[in-house]
């Protein structure tokens, strides 16, 4: 008898702390789903050593109207950042809780580098990301660089190296391709088209990197740049309109059409 009371009291103290749990609970759900706790503003600001040039406030409300899910207490942080990285023009963005109503998010902005391929832009990290070039300055002059999707990073630093590279000449690389076989060709400021033929370090090992006794990619550049301001005196004052760098000796030049000739008028 005196162990069937003490698993009574026992049973009876396990249900009067479930119930005063399940009490304590249930005013948690009701205090937090209180009005005073749903979320009134959102507040945006440009992450740490950084400024917010195309992203607004409209655009952003634009983008996630209607996808912001739960209050103070129950919204998901994660999702909610990933409903924000959505947004044209931001590439990651941090949410916090403001106390009592209130999200605040930091974002890092796009930096456009170039346009990519045919309706995209290319960031400096190598990214590609799509947003409204409508929105670009009017002065602003992006290069064009154009390559199979996924070599975006690849792209971007062949064209800082070639910035270096034809630095010397007073000349920027103002489009830059890639071929579905990895072969480059460069457009210059200049207006001057240069094969550069293909990388040696763009495709997977043990694979042909370029013609036959072709020169590292780097050093047919090299040697273009050494050789050019010599070059271009032995044109006769033409324009060269294409060079082609895959000789492994030397390169080839493509000089523009002369002008027609114009025909005298005769005399009446």
């Amino acid at each position: 008898m005196w162990n069937e009371a003490r698993t009574i009291n026992r049973l009876a103290n396990t249900f009067m702390v479930l119930a005063v749990l399940a009490m304590l609970a249930g005013g948690v759900y009701w205090l937090i789903q209180r009005p005073i706790f749903a979320l009134t503003a959102i507040e945006i600001e440009p992450a740490p050593n950084s400024t917010l040039k195309y992203v607004t406030p409209e655009n952003l409300q634009s983008t996630v109207a209607g996808n912001l899910i739960g209050n103070f207490f129950t919204i998901n942080l994660l999702e909610t950042q990933s409903v924000f990285e959505e947004a044209p023009w931001v590439r990651s963005a941090t949410v916090r809780r403001i106390w009592p109503n209130m999200l605040r998010v930091s974002i890092e902005e796009q930096q456009p580098l170039a346009l990519w391929n045919d309706n995209q832009m290319i960031n400096t990290w190598g990214q590609a990301f799509t947003a409204n070039q409508g929105e670009l300055d009017d002065d602003t002059q992006l290069p064009q660089f154009e390559g199979p999707e996924g070599q975006e990073l690849l792209v971007v630093n062949r064209y800082a190296e070639m910035t270096s590279w034809f630095a010397p000449l007073g000349l920027d690389v103002r489009k830059l391709s890639l071929s579905d076989r990895l072969a480059w060709e460069a457009t210059l400021s200049n207006d001057m088209t240069l094969a550069l033929g293909r990388d040696p370090g763009a495709d997977a090992p043990n694979t042909q990197a370029g013609i036959p006794g072709a020169l590292p990619f780097a050093a047919r550049i090299r040697r273009f740049v050494q050789a050019w301001p010599e070059a271009s005196q032995k044109t006769g004052g033409r324009a060269v309109t294409h060079v082609d760098l895959r000789y492994p000796n030397g390169f080839a030049l493509t000089l523009a059409a002369l002008p027609e000739p114009t025909q005298p008028q005769k005399k009446r």
